[in-house]
């Protein structure tokens, strides 16, 4: 492997995680990618190089099989903010993942769990301060300018 590859598992292969499972892989990454779907794995692109593994994210055996012990980051992106922070915890705790990623949907749940210390992005702050910013004609800002968008005061006023 070349010095900057990185080993990662992504649990959910729906419209997110096939992109970044396909990006990431055409990029030279080891790719692991989970989901309990068997046809959601059709989402990757033909030239997907990565591990497909079929399973529950938040059950131990499924992400031994899918090495997340080996893994360099973990990213769950699945539809339910629940399962993602479950399988996050677990890869930070049980694996000792370095870098875990949850996307959550709930702004007051991605906010919580960021104080305690777990990455999240929530999409739906993320897409509206986005959204603002072309309305307004701003440059688009860090991913941090947007992570708290709607709980509490606003950066921009």
């Amino acid at each position: 492997m070349r010095r900057n590859d990185v080993r990662v598992v992504i649990l959910g292969c729906g419209r997110v995680g096939a992109n970044v499972a396909t990006t990431m892989s055409r990029e030279g990454h080891h790719v692991t990618i989970i989901d309990r779907n068997p046809d959601s794995f059709g989402r990757l692109a033909a030239d997907f190089t990565g591990r497909q593994v079929l399973g529950n994210g938040i059950d131990e055996e499924t992400l031994r099989d899918a090495e997340l012990d080996k893994a360099d980051a973990f990213l769950a992106v699945t539809n339910g903010d629940n399962r993602n922070i479950m399988s996050v915890q677990m890869a930070k705790v049980r694996f000792k993942v370095p870098k875990v990623v949850a996307r959550i949907y709930d702004p007051n749940r991605a906010y919580a769990y960021s104080e305690l210390g777990i990455d999240t992005i929530c999409t739906t702050c993320v897409g509206a301060g986005l959204m603002r910013d072309m309305i307004l004609g701003r440059p688009f800002g860090q991913i941090h300018d947007y992570t708290h968008m709607g709980l509490g005061e606003d950066q921009y006023e």
